[in-house]
């Protein structure tokens, strides 16, 4: 049981991972004018991803200094989302599936 909701939290994981690089490659195009906001399509999508990933940047947001226009949040819970997805989960799965035994 323990293993099956640690893959749930892999799953999870990942698809955070892939929401936030959609997200950043969204507003890269976006910057630089390749699609703008005036599609419904397009502004729908992002605010969507906006009110997904909002509330994983504004923790982050407050501990990181001020860059000006750029926002080094995404960056940092990539990597946080990394070293859980790495490290922390397989070595939780390492114990459960020790003291199963």
């Amino acid at each position: 049981m323990g293993l099956m909701l640690l893959q749930i939290v892999q799953v999870v994981l990942n698809i955070v991972w892939w929401i936030i690089v959609i997200q950043a490659i969204l507003s890269w195009l976006i910057a630089f004018n390749v699609i703008n906001t005036h599609s419904d399509f397009v502004r729908t999508v992002w605010y969507a991803l906006q009110r997904m990933t909002e509330p994983l940047y504004r923790p982050i947001r407050r501990i990181l200094p001020d860059f000006g226009a750029l926002d080094l949040s995404p960056l940092v819970v990539l990597l946080i989302l990394y070293i859980l997805q790495t490290i922390v989960v397989p070595r939780i799965a390492f114990m459960i599936a020790g003291a199963a035994l």
